[in-house]
């Protein structure tokens, strides 16, 4: 069997282009997800590892869909080794990778050192360009999305204040008035109103 593992970031992200690169490859089922790729913990990953077995192939598009740290591809890919299930990766430096051959193998250990170099590098610049912003004092974090004048957000205060007349469920509220729960939670303790949470 030959499967495929499609992952991007965020869910605003489009994982078409992925699908399409695995359907033509001949992958017979796909997993894909949206979520980072910092931890192994995906539910879709699990999943297509814990139904892959002996002679099966697993097809990522590239490396970074399958682990963004060496730690995490190596062990993903000494598991598949021992388990004698091979991993293809269709676009290494515009190649095709197999890691059932040794000149894969070792290309795998390289690239996925480069690939946690780089993401480690993004969040070091990041990390330098936040910390000079706030020496200049332009850096006020992430802008709130709402404000106590939104009136969805006033809503949504409303109808969990009042549960016990209206019987809304949070999840209800938050249906209603296109607020999430974090934000509602959020702005209940901002104004005192913890006890209402209980």
């Amino acid at each position: 069997m030959i499967y495929g593992y499609a992952r991007v970031s965020s869910v605003g992200q489009n994982l078409d282009v992925q699908f399409k690169q695995l359907q033509d490859y001949g992958c017979g089922k796909i997993f894909k997800e949206k979520v980072s790729g910092r931890t192994r913990e995906r539910k879709e990953l699990q999943a297509m590892l814990a139904s892959a077995s002996e002679g099966d192939t697993i097809v990522v598009p590239k490396l970074d869909r399958l682990a963004r740290s060496t730690r995490d591809a190596l062990t993903i890919i000494d598991d598949l080794n021992k388990r004698k299930i091979a991993l293809v990766i269709l676009n290494m430096g515009g190649d095709v990778v197999n890691t059932a051959t040794a000149i894969g193998k070792l290309l795998i250990t390289v690239l996925s050192g480069i690939a946690e170099f780089e993401a480690d590098m993004t969040k070091e610049r990041q990390t330098e360009g936040i910390a000079e912003a706030k020496l200049r004092g332009v850096y006020k974090g992430r802008p709130k999305k709402y404000t106590g004048k939104h009136s969805g957000l006033n809503h949504a205060i409303d109808l969990f204040v009042n549960r016990n007349t209206n019987k809304y469920t949070v999840k209800q509220i938050c249906e209603i008035t296109k607020i999430g729960r974090s934000t509602l939670y959020r702005e209940l303790q901002e104004r005192g109103l913890q006890e209402a949470v209980i």
